[in-house]
Parts: structure tokens; sequence; C-alpha cells
């Protein structure tokens, strides 16, 4: 599959899309019903491949991987080792797959790579210098058990009545919505906790770990300070207060704890076929690593663009971007240089 009919290389050999970055037809006025289902229902769209992937993921383990609800009515190392286990395999496997493909047996190459270049290998930003065992390390250390704490506490209040239980027999239309906005639930979420990550002192105490990665890889997806997965899991708290069943606390938990690797391939499309591929729709998050003050949301809810951080990958905006980029620092010049005023 021809990576130059989608897209152009520079002469660093980095490869961008032809497209600009799109929102989908949501928060648009006139409506736009016809190309608004075509989105909802088509490929890609919202619904596939990758939410509906996430949603039957959180149903299967909802239905065969977790433990009984008796069983979670008490705090017991069993049963919550068992859920660390399991969601520990969960994104070995995921992750797992996607860097096996693209970085370990290198089947595309650099083939729609956004990056020439490989995962730094002796770079002192990382652990050991290496940034896929910076990434593994972080990915284990404390994003797998800071999700499992989510999960299992949040389990153990569904099971104790603490929260709101709504059942799918009994509200199947209702349950189906949640379902539905759970996406959008994690699009609002993480959009407010990364603004407030890029406040320069938490960045630079917490997010700058994950901004190492200017070239992230799929392991790259989850390697945050644990500050910020405190943070970027806190999203499943929503079901503390909106009426739900479990399966939509672990379709969150399992959406957040997922979605990180396809949207941090690197790549623009994984090749499965001399004709086939699959989109991973990160190029936008990319852009984010790259230039990090645009882009601090991916999904339906256009942020970006009602608060002026959207880069859609085209010349045009990044000359907005440099032209903001050059008005801030003006000011901050205009500020060091004006003289202080007299104390009397």
């Amino acid at each position: 599959m021809d990576d130059a009919r989608y897209g152009k290389r520079d002469k660093r050999g980095d490869w961008k899309p032809f497209k600009a970055i799109e929102y989908p037809p949501v928060f648009v006025w006139p409506a736009q019903p016809t190309k608004f289902l075509r989105w909802l229902l088509g490929y890609p769209g919202y619904i596939l491949p990758w939410n509906l992937f996430y949603a039957a993921a959180g149903v299967v383990i909802w239905l065969w991987l977790t433990p009984p609800m008796q069983a979670m009515q008490t705090f017991s190392p069993g049963w919550i080792a068992f859920v660390l286990a399991r969601n520990a395999a969960i994104v070995l496997l995921f992750f797992g797959a996607f860097h096996l493909q693209l970085y370990v047996q290198k089947r595309q190459g650099t083939s729609f790579k956004f990056n020439a270049k490989w995962p730094s290998t002796d770079n002192p930003a990382f652990l050991f210098q290496s940034q896929t065992i910076d990434n593994l390390i972080w990915t284990f250390a404390s994003a797998v058990p800071i999700w499992t704490a989510y999960e299992a506490l949040t389990l153990w209040m569904f099971a104790n009545g603490h929260i709101p239980f709504v059942s799918f027999a009994e509200h199947p239309v209702y349950c189906t919505m949640i379902m539905a906005l759970v996406p959008s639930f994690r699009d609002l979420h993480f959009y407010m906790v990364h603004r407030l990550i890029h406040w320069p002192p938490l960045y630079h105490a917490v997010h700058k770990l994950h901004h190492n990665n200017v070239n992230p890889g799929p392991w790259s997806g989850l390697a945050m300070h644990p500050v910020e997965h405190l943070l970027y899991f806190s999203g499943v708290l929503i079901h503390w207060v909106v009426p739900s069943h479990p399966a939509h606390a672990l379709f969150q938990l399992v959406h957040a704890g997922l979605a990180p690797a396809p949207g941090h391939t690197g790549f623009d499309k994984i090749v499965v076929g001399d004709s086939t591929a699959i989109d991973t729709h990160s190029y936008d998050h990319y852009l984010h690593h790259k230039y990090f003050e645009c882009n601090y949301s991916d999904g339906v809810i256009p942020l970006d663009k009602w608060f002026g951080t959207f880069h859609d990958g085209t010349p045009a905006a990044q000359e907005r971007m440099d032209q903001r980029f050059l008005e801030r620092a003006r000011k901050q010049a205009d500020r060091k240089a004006r003289p202080p005023q007299d104390a009397g």
C-alpha cells in the first residue's frame, strides 16, 4: 500500500497526510443529517472501528473476566490481584500487538510513519536512556495499578450499593444511550485534565514526562507521571454520579486504558493487506506531541476549535500557531522590559 497516494514526505523523511484534520459533522449549523448518519454508522466513524471494540471489550470483561459482585463487597487481596493481573495482560497484549508489528517486526517500514526516526535508545530524558524501556516501566508500574485501583474501588461501590446502579434488562434504552455517550464523556474529561496539566507548574512537574515522547510509539500512550494517571483515569468517577451499570464504568476505563495505543502509534495507518489499512486517527495527537500547545482533545466535541487551539495539519494552521507564539513572546518581553513602579 503506497503512502504517497495519501500524503507526502519532507526532506527529513517525515510523512504527513494530504487531507486536513476535520471534526465530525455533529456541532455544525445548519445540520447535516446525511453526513452525520454516515459518520455515526459508517467506517471509519463514531462506532466503528475503535469505540465498538472498546465497548465490546468492556462488556466481555464484565461478563467473563470480573469477579462476582458478592465477592467484591469486601476488599479482598485475591480478587483485586486478579483484576490487576487481568488489566496487565490486556495492556501487554493490546499495546504489544501494535509495538510488535510496527516497531519490532517493522512490517510496513516507515510507510505512513509521521516521524521517520525510531524510538530513542540513547536519550537521557528516558529511564535507562531507552524510550521503550521507560514507557514500559511507567505503564506497568503506574498506569495499570492506578487503573486497577479506580476499577476496584468503583466495583466495590457498585457491589455495596453506594453508587446508583441501573440494569440493562430494566432500562435498555437508557443504558444504551450511556454506552453511546461514554466516548464523549472521555473526550470532555480528557480535555479538561489535559489543559490543567499544561499549566506551567504542573507541566514541568508532571506532564513533561509524557511529552518527552516527541516521537511517540504505542507504549508512549500510558507513559505518564503517577499524578497524571490519577487525573487521567478519574473520568470513571462520573459513574459514581450518573446512574450506570458496572459495564459502563468498565467501558470508560477500557477506553482510557487502551485508546492511547492506536493514538500514539506514530503511524497514520496500519497496513493489514495489499490494499487494506486501519486508520489510527492519531495525526491530531501526533501534532500535539510535536507542537505541545494544540489539539488538547481528540474526539467529537470541537473543544480545540472553540478555544482556538485546533491544528488541522495545514500550513495556515501552523502560521496561526506561530503568530500566537510570537504575540505571547512579545507580551512577555514587554512585561520584562516595563520599569518597576515607584513604591511611593
